[in-house]
């Protein structure tokens, strides 16, 4: 993101990561579901939201700090800075 306005953290985002498949790993593995997803900026691993019961994203960012996340909901262009709770959309 190029805009001086911004947090580092965002600034830093030069390519958004989004899945291929639409599922949180997490809850696959316990046959859970979910209701939005969301892609870790840093990793890649996408996990629901804090509306899914599960609330796996911000579990992974407390145990990893990986500070942004973009929404992998289809037509949904946002980023989400943890740290700084700061939203953008690209």
């Amino acid at each position: 993101m190029n805009d001086s306005n911004l947090c580092q953290h965002l600034q830093a985002i030069t390519e958004v990561k989004l899945s291929d498949e639409q599922v949180c790993e997490e809850c696959i593995k316990t046959g859970d579901t979910w209701f939005h997803l969301r892609t870790c900026q840093t990793c890649g691993v996408t996990l629901c939201c804090d509306q899914s019961v599960n609330t796996h994203m911000t579990k992974h960012y407390h145990a990893t700090h990986h500070p942004v996340i973009a929404s992998a909901q289809p037509g949904e262009r946002w980023l989400w800075c943890y740290p700084d709770e700061e939203f953008v959309e690209y």
